[in-house]
């Protein structure tokens, strides 16, 4: 991980106004098997809206408009978004050693979608933090968007659909079934192989986000 880390200094990758910040599910196992099974303690059952009710982790990353994955975390998929989150920017903002991955805190802010929302969660998140995060409001709030407002944070956010299909589907991340924490730790690693691929199209002038012809290669 210190690998990707180092590749988005090298690529003053978080130099701008905002990082997409998303979630997404990676399943360990069939959630319909018995027995507690690999990762036990580690991974465990929760909802997502790709996947349906799986078996695994939860997989926290904030991603710059560019494509460059500047951190990430991951906890048992019954974990939620809020609690995840406040993790992630208490790291950010306190660096551990035990919590390497989740890189430096972002220069802009954070765009989310409704399941980072709260107002009072927003309050104490940049009081704590210092992360300003921006997402719809929730339903109970006094504050409404318009389809505009909703729509344009629907494009920011369009990156992410993007770096977690090529996560999942091109680095295998949602078919590799690891037995054990380091196991599933060493395929997260491939975030640094995402990052390198990005530095690279960078230096050659190419779009940041074509892998297609390096993972051919």
């Amino acid at each position: 991980m210190a690998f990707a880390l180092c590749l988005v200094e090298q690529m003053d990758a978080q130099g701008c106004l905002y990082e997409a910040l998303d979630s997404s599910g990676i399943p360990i196992r069939d959630a319909k098997r018995r027995g507690t099974g690999w990762l036990a303690g580690q991974a465990d059952i929760g909802w997502s809206n790709r996947i349906g009710w799986y078996e695994g982790v939860y997989l926290l990353s904030s991603i710059t408009p560019t494509g460059v994955i500047s951190g990430f975390g991951f906890a048992p998929a019954s974990c939620n978004d809020h609690a995840l989150a406040d993790t992630f920017f208490a790291a950010r903002a306190h660096p551990s050693p035990r919590l390497p991955s989740v890189g430096a805190p972002a220069q802009g802010v954070y765009v989310a979608d409704k399941g980072f929302a709260g107002d009072h969660l927003h309050e104490r998140w940049k009081a704590q933090y210092g992360a300003e995060v921006v997402s719809p409001p929730p339903q109970r709030s006094k504050v409404r968007w318009s389809k505009d407002w909703r729509r344009w944070l629907a494009g920011l956010r369009q990156i992410i659909e993007t770096i977690y299909d090529k996560l999942l589907t091109t680095f295998r991340l949602a078919r590799e079934r690891p037995h054990a924490l380091d196991g599933l730790q060493a395929r997260l690693a491939k975030v640094a192989l995402h990052n390198f691929c990005l530095w690279l199209n960078l230096r050659l002038g190419r779009d940041p986000v074509a892998f297609a012809d390096w993972l051919d290669w």
